[in-house]
């Protein structure tokens, strides 16, 4: 037998995109067991992975976390988050470790100074290059996220109009940066010609019913902030498509080969970030000739120049009529 202890503390996309490494481990290294670390409000996400032996939650207290984790006599540890906690927790437990490169300098130089110097390689690839050395391989099935039995969404629940298919509108990112405005969400919502669901947090309530108020379109629906992650997971596996900001709904929805619409802000493709191997007929949409943009890996609260261009420019109606194309392909 052979332990691995992978460390992902946050997100939700993030952790969405550890899981070829978890299924590579535990399916082509001989007598593995594998462990997952995250944080306490991640740790659902992982419940049903057939995949992992044991997730452990990361709380305040790091030292009492290390002696419990000591206990598990891990052999490797897989660090995938490579920041200042993870390295205390492999300082502490003294064993063999395996550590992505993040890549901060080549995305600090593009961010800073607009000199790319990144790798076309996906962020899952990187991922896998870190357990290369255990002989694992990119299986080519993608991402995973398993939904509990008693998480999954009756269809039959929703409003009857949505019964033969709907499109997600997903609203939320970790970023104001990351997500278009009210005003063009109104927008692309009344040119959509088929059911739509709105989805996301708590705090993404009032904008979505703000985006219904000021809509024509009768057949919309806000269910932010009523949905658990597993929830909203299962809304997006029996939608027709997804259209979604760069935010973890966006991994999930290609964890399912969802058709995809990706509306970019201040963040890039180049990142290494985007949908990974979602269905074929998914389609990006950016404003790549904005000499501000990226302006961050992550994001802000507001646009540092003020004008918001990487949103404000999207037009609309190309992503309507793109949504609207790809939930008549559904099923073709």
């Amino acid at each position: 037998m052979v332990k691995f202890l992978v460390i992902r503390i946050s997100s939700i996309g993030d952790i969405v995109l550890t899981t070829p490494v978890i299924r590579g481990l535990h399916q082509q290294v001989e007598g593995a067991r594998v462990h997952f670390l995250t944080k306490k409000e991640y740790a659902g996400l992982l419940s049903a992975n057939p995949y992992l032996d044991k997730v452990h939650v990361l709380d305040n207290n790091l030292p009492e976390l290390v002696q419990q984790l000591k206990a598990e006599s891990f052999d490797y540890i897989i660090d995938l988050q490579n920041n200042l906690r993870s390295s205390r927790i492999k300082s502490g437990l003294k064993r063999m470790y395996f550590t992505v490169n993040k890549l901060n300098l080549k995305k600090w130089l593009f961010v800073n100074f607009r000199i790319n110097r990144l790798p076309s390689l996906h962020i899952v690839d990187r991922y896998l290059e870190t357990v290369r050395v255990f002989d694992v391989q990119n299986d080519g099935n993608g991402l995973d996220h398993f939904i509990p039995a008693n998480e999954e969404y009756a269809i039959r629940s929703l409003p009857e109009t949505f019964h033969e298919g709907y499109i997600v509108l997903a609203i939320g990112a970790g970023h104001a940066t990351k997500k278009m405005p009210s005003e063009k969400l109104v927008d692309v919502c009344n040119q959509l010609n088929h059911p739509t669901i709105i989805i996301g947090g708590s705090e993404d309530r009032v904008p979505a019913d703000t985006v219904i108020e000021h809509s024509t379109k009768s057949d919309l629906l806000n269910l932010c902030g009523s949905l658990t992650v597993h929830g909203s997971a299962s809304l997006i596996r029996q939608a027709n498509c997804v259209i979604t900001h760069d935010t973890g709904m966006m991994h999930i929805a290609a964890a399912f080969r969802k058709k995809i619409i990706t509306v970019w802000g201040n963040t890039v493709p180049d990142f290494g970030m985007s949908p990974y191997m979602p269905d074929p007929a998914s389609v990006s949409f950016g404003i790549d000739n904005l000499s501000c943009r990226p302006c961050s890996k992550l994001g802000y609260r507001r646009c540092p120049k003020s004008h918001f261009k990487c949103m404000n420019d999207h037009d609309t109606k190309a992503i309507a009529e793109q949504a609207n194309a790809l939930f008549i392909l559904t099923g073709q």
